[in-house]
């Protein structure tokens, strides 16, 4: 099925590190349109740098990012902008800013020059739709540092929701959310995906990586597995690259992840 979607990004032979030791050693991965593929693995596995390359805010060694079959390096910067959106884990806002003028940052690649052209109806009805989805929508008009690490997650990926972004690109967007909060957003990002968009997360969180439709594990800075959720293959590489910590198996119509103490 997914075959009748387009590559939206894709990355083949990718060399990267922070100086001398490269973390990704020849790494291919690609995503598709309608899809949302999550990138599970240890500690020092690489997935952030892989993520990091792929938004193109880290120059590979050697390799190639493609979105939509164009060189990364290619793309305008605006463009790109509107065409990937990006949520990574250092987030540094403006304190002061409000929840909704945070949010809408994200329709920026949208306006006109300087966002002369005022914010139009489609920027603020893209910002109200992003502040219901991250449950953000009661907080539009409060300061950004009035909020709690989870409360400005769910603004960060609201601004990155606003984007409307044909790819979107999460590292760990999970990391403060509460059980219900990340229960929305798997049901946000299958949304995403339904609507045509490729939504690519870096996730520790197993049982929410399992609700993905593909997923890539990562070992020693290269992808050892790559496949369908429900792939038994990429089960067993899950439980390989976490030392057998874990394992996965089929409750009624889906699949859990067991801690094995």
């Amino acid at each position: 099925m997914s075959h009748h979607h387009p590559v939206a990004i894709e990355v083949s032979g990718l060399v990267a590190g922070h100086g001398a030791q490269p973390v990704l050693h020849d790494v291919s991965l690609s995503a598709r349109a309608g899809e949302w593929l999550a990138i599970v693995g240890p500690n020092g596995a690489g997935k952030s740098t892989l993520l990091r390359c792929m938004a193109g805010l880290l120059a590979p060694e050697s390799g190639a990012v493609r979105l939509r079959g164009q060189a990364l390096s290619a793309w305008p910067a605006r463009a790109r902008a509107r065409t990937l959106a990006w949520l990574g884990q250092e987030v540094h806002g403006e304190p002061a800013m409000s929840v909704h003028d945070t949010v809408a940052l994200g329709r920026l690649p949208h306006q006109g020059w300087l966002g002369l052209a005022g914010v139009r109806t489609a920027d603020e009805l893209a910002v109200k739709q992003a502040l219901q989805d991250a449950d953000m929508a009661w907080a539009a008009e409060r300061r950004m540092s009035a909020l709690s690490g989870g409360e400005r997650q769910r603004v960060h990926l609201a601004r990155a929701l606003a984007a409307q972004a044909a790819v979107l690109l999460l590292d760990e967007p999970v990391a403060h959310l509460d059980a219900p909060h990340q229960r929305l957003l798997s049901q946000v990002l299958r949304r995403e995906a339904s609507q045509g968009r490729c939504v690519v997360s870096v996730l520790h969180e197993l049982p929410l990586a399992l609700a993905a439709d593909q997923l890539a594990i990562m070992q020693d800075g290269r992808v050892v597995a790559h496949g369908r959720r429900d792939d038994l293959q990429v089960h067993r590489a899950i439980e390989s690259v976490f030392d057998q910590a874990v394992s996965i198996s089929r409750i009624g119509e889906r699949w859990a992840v067991m801690p094995a103490f």
